[in-house]
């Protein structure tokens, strides 16, 4: 182990060196015999200040390179010369060191491979039973370095193939043969190749020779077969060998011992007499049993695989500087299997717990610091499989306080009624006491005047009285400084009059007031910021001398505005806003992603104006609506500050455009320009058809009708309906397609339909996505004949009032004939739910044959037998004449001559007779109209008998 000296004092008195760090470490090194006369480099590098130096050690003794010829050093590096097989393997380590201390690298092999010749000497013949199974010895001779082995049959360059029968093992060299047939018959030679060396090496032939005396059977006996335990490092290539002789020839098969299934990266080889495990894992561990078998039995081998890693560092200590008397608390951890153990080195040196000093566990504490225990440490984690080193400096550090850079400065302003903060910390180890003297007095606490631990003298709400010369003593073993500074209490500064809101003009010029008071004192300067951004001089728009002045205003000027007051102890600001209307137009509407029912959109914003913007609104407009419609979206109110949102409750396979408005405390802005019309996803048909019904039709037929689905909710491409339908008691549907997306209308023939035979019927919707919802059940009825029977009429003298009966019929018609026209006058159609008609324009005092029929889309049924009926004659043609009338006192009298009717017309039953008169109400006339229907006899017997008929009025 090396030892070594090191002085710190050139250290201390400058204050730069830093221990050594490595750059580079030794690795291991594996050099080819045959090489022997070429040199050897194993490399260290490190840095520090001053530059390292270095020392090698073998297998933990140090090389004196001034008594090695061999051996020298080029910077750090070890070159070795004439290399010697015998000498120079082994452990090499390198210590990189300076003023400040030391430190070891990793551990570094060097070795020398080689392979032997094999020992010449004629091998016996091997005799053998045929169908037995025989093991031919390779006999490897002394090597060092990765081996790989093959055999030769006969001679060069014929190599045994491997296969189910034959097997080389790469862990004996040996050549196996499960059964033994004629053709094996020969020489067999082993052949050694060493894959550093690159050398090879050819073993005495070996003789395989064919006994004749009879063939047996026999139960698999396992020849080449692991270790029970076996470990295995992470992350490497673990092969596993089993190999059994038999007859007949045993098949290999692996399994493990928990049961679980080999994962993918497993590998069998050499028909399963080798089975190879890349990247090893902590998951690969456990038991795994080999299976030889044949028809007369079968064998088995087990073993374990146990995981080890190498330590590697999950918690490392860091480059430490700490005060003298202080305490030093240093952690490493590593991870490993086995769990590493820790040991802790000072320069190269273990450090063992006494006194000040506790090693435990990867941990070390050192209490009361001296300036000896300045130096470079390392943690060393070791387990069976690999030792780690982490190094890190310790600095112990003493001198007497020392103020330079940090001086309390020489004049301090403050404002009246504030926190003044006087800070006293100067450089020092250990730690200053500290005094603050106001004058020459010392300064004593109090609820307003308190000094922190660090040194800092807080006064509170100061005042005029507080202003003085104030200074800082601070004091260690190795000595006293201080630092003197001077109070000054300020009167507070005031905006005596600041910018206000207002709306802009464009064109007009404004000026933004920003008037303060202040203490002479104090030096005052004015900065102006728009929309947080500071307003340069020399825009052609702005003036600042204190006040702002906006020349020519422009829509873009509107914005937030801000007057900032400077002075040497405080800075106040006023704001103001200038509005000039709602937000421009967002710009940039994008849409970003897009599904069967949503869209995500993102815009830029456009100038609030002055405003800031509150909300935005999103508006879509598709082929199928008129105008822009305002959509859902998520988040259902969009915040001013938000750039994104998603549209929600979109339909499937429509094509939209989208458009963005902002708003603000003035109102709603322009629309954004349009997006690019974008076409939601298609989706399977979420909507069924509406109004389904039917009936009617032809003979024979069922007619299916429907509301067809609007384009926008179909949804997708390949856009059609299924009717399905089913007579009345059926279990099962009949399914119909149809892909016209604008049908509404299926008709269903089939000569086994009955006349009004009822159907439940369903109608649905499909695209290209897959089928979607029916409607509701409904049913309708097939086609029928309709009937009618029980006709009967009231006659007028031009109106006929037809009354009939009906079955269930679509509309009814009623042909009428008089009695001079024997063919068809006319027809009257009407609902299928009426059962009387009355029918206008009828000649007076004529005889008509009327009937009645129903029919629908099927034909015209039967009619029923005519009736034979005559309208009446009709009213007189003559008014009453020679009308006069008399009035004496309330009573009005009136006189007319009858009417006598003509043989052609009706006889006189009665008079109308309309009377209108008008009657006072205040300063109001009313007019009142009365009408009196007269009917026979109505003559007055007080009246006059000249033969005119009198009728009297009282009043």
């Amino acid at each position: 182990m090396f030892r070594l000296t090191i002085s710190l004092t050139d250290c201390l008195d400058s204050g730069s060196c830093h221990g050594p760090k490595w750059r580079m470490e030794p690795g291991d090194l594996f050099i080819p015999v045959d090489s022997i006369e070429e040199e050897a480099t194993l490399t260290c590098d490190a840095k520090g200040t001053p530059p390292p130096q270095y020392r090698w050690s073998l297998n933990g003794t140090l090389i004196n390179l001034g008594l090695d010829r061999r051996r020298h050093l080029s910077g750090g590096n070890l070159i070795i010369s004439n290399l010697d097989r015998y000498q120079d393997a082994g452990m090499y380590q390198c210590m990189a060191y300076n003023t400040v201390g030391a430190i070891l690298s990793r551990i570094a092999s060097l070795q020398f491979a080689y392979l032997d010749h094999f020992k010449v000497h004629t091998r016996s013949a091997v005799s053998v039973r045929e169908g037995q199974g025989v093991v031919l010895l390779c006999g490897t001779p002394t090597s060092s370095g990765d081996l790989t082995y093959a055999w030769v049959f006969n001679e060069y360059p014929y190599f045994v193939q491997q296969d189910n029968r034959r097997f080389v093992s790469q862990q004996t060299g040996n050549l196996y043969i499960a059964k033994v047939e004629s053709s094996d018959v020969g020489n067999y030679t082993c052949v050694v190749m060493n894959s550093i060396t690159k050398g090879k090496v050819h073993s005495s032939p070996t003789s395989l020779i064919l006994r004749t005396d009879g063939k047996t059977q026999l139960l698999p006996k396992i020849e080449v077969n692991f270790p029970d335990n076996v470990p295995a490092a992470k992350g490497s290539t673990v092969t596993l060998e089993c190999f059994a002789l038999g007859n007949p020839v045993p098949e290999i098969t692996w399994k493990r011992a928990n049961g679980i299934p080999f994962p993918s990266k497993v590998k069998m080889k050499y028909s399963n007499a080798v089975l190879e495990i890349p990247s090893f894992q902590q998951d690969d561990t456990g038991g795994y049993e080999c299976v030889a078998e044949n028809k007369m039995g079968k064998n088995t081998a087990t073993g374990r695989l146990a995981f080890y890693a190498k330590p590697q560092w999950i918690q490392t200590m860091k480059d430490t500087a700490l005060a003298i008397e202080e305490r030093l608390d240093w952690e490493c951890r590593a991870n490993g299997k086995p769990k590493p153990s820790y040991t802790w080195l000072k320069n190269g040196q273990q450090l063992l717990s006494e006194d000040r000093i506790h090693v435990a566990d990867g941990i070390l504490s050192v209490s009361a610091l001296t300036l000896s225990d300045a130096g470079m440490y390392q943690c060393v984690a070791e387990n069976t499989h690999g030792v780690i080193y982490f190094a890190a400096e310790l600095m112990v550090l003493a001198s007497p306080p020392d103020f330079t850079g940090n001086v309390l400065r020489a004049l301090l302003k403050a404002k009246a009624g504030t926190t003044v903060a006087l800070g006293c910390k100067p450089q020092a180890y250990p730690i200053a006491s500290i005094l603050w003297k106001k004058g020459n007095l010392p300064i004593h606490t109090n609820d307003r005047i308190t000094l922190s631990p660090d040194g800092t003298l807080r006064l509170a709400n100061v005042s005029k009285s507080d202003a003085g010369s104030y200074t800082c003593f601070a004091r260690n073993r190795f000595g006293m400084s201080s630092t003197t500074g001077r109070l000054l209490v300020t009167d507070p500064t005031r905006i005596i009059q600041g910018p206000v809101d207002m709306e802009i003009i464009v064109g007009e010029s404004i000026v933004l007031p920003c008037q303060v008071g202040s203490d002479p004192v104090l030096d005052v300067s004015f900065s102006w910021a728009f929309n947080g951004q500071l307003i340069a001089k020399g825009d052609g728009h702005f003036e600042t001398a204190g006040d702002l002045m906006i020349r020519n205003i422009q829509l873009y000027h509107a914005g937030k505005y801000i007057c900032v007051v400077d002075t040497d102890v405080e800075s106040l600001s006023a704001v103001a806003v200038l509005i000039s209307g709602p937000p421009s137009p967002p710009d940039m509407v994008t849409v970003e992603e897009v599904t069967d029912s949503t869209a995500q959109l993102a815009w830029n914003p456009g100038r609030d104006n002055g405003s800031p913007i509150t909300n935005y609104l999103i508006q879509t407009r598709t082929p199928f609506t008129v105008g822009w419609q305002r959509v859902n979206t998520v988040p259902e109110i969009i915040d001013g500050s938000k750039l994104t949102a998603t549209v929600v409750d979109l339909n499937a396979w429509v094509e939209y455009e989208f458009r963005v408005l902002a708003k603000n405390s003035v109102g709603v802005g322009e629309p954004s320009p349009v997006s690019v019309k974008t076409r939601t996803e298609d989706a399977v048909p979420d909507a069924a058809p509406g109004d389904v019904g039917g009936g009617g039709g032809s003979r024979s037929e069922l007619v299916i009708t429907w509301e067809p689905v609007p384009e926008e909710l179909q949804n997708g491409e390949s856009f059609g309906y299924i009717i399905a339908f089913r007579a009345f008691g059926e279990v099962s549907w009949t399914h119909v397609a149809t892909s016209a997306p604008g049908a509404s209308r299926y008709v269903y023939r089939n000569d086994s339909i009955a006349p009004f035979s009822p159907f439940h019927v369903k109608v649905g919707t499909y695209n290209s996505k897959g089928q979607g919802p029916f409607s509701p059940v409904v049913t309708i009825y097939s086609a029928e004949i309709g009937k009618l029977m029980n006709v009967s009429g009231i006659f007028r003298a031009t109106k006929l009032f037809l009354v009939f009966k009906r079955t269930k019929i679509t509309k009814v018609r009623a042909p009428i004939q008089n009695d001079t026209k024997p063919e068809t006058m006319g027809k009257v159609r009407v609902p299928w739910n009426q059962t009387s008609v009355t029918v206008s324009g009828l000649a007076g005092n004529t005889q008509y044959f009327l009937t009645v029929s129903a029919f629908n889309t099927a034909g015209t049924g039967p009619f029923l037998p005519a009736i034979n009926v005559t309208t009446k004659k009709p009213p007189p043609a003559q008014p009453p004449l020679n009308i006069e009338w008399t009035l004496i006192g309330s009573q009005l009298s009136l006189y007319w001559e009858p009417v006598l009717a003509m043989e052609s017309e009706s006889e006189v039953t009665g008079y109308q007779v309309s009377l209108t008169f008008s009657v006072a109400a205040g300063f109001n006339w009313h007019i009142i109209h009365i009408t009196f229907i007269l009917i026979k006899p109505f003559s007055d017997p007080s009246g006059p008998v000249d033969g005119r008929t009198v009728i009297l009025f009282f009043l």
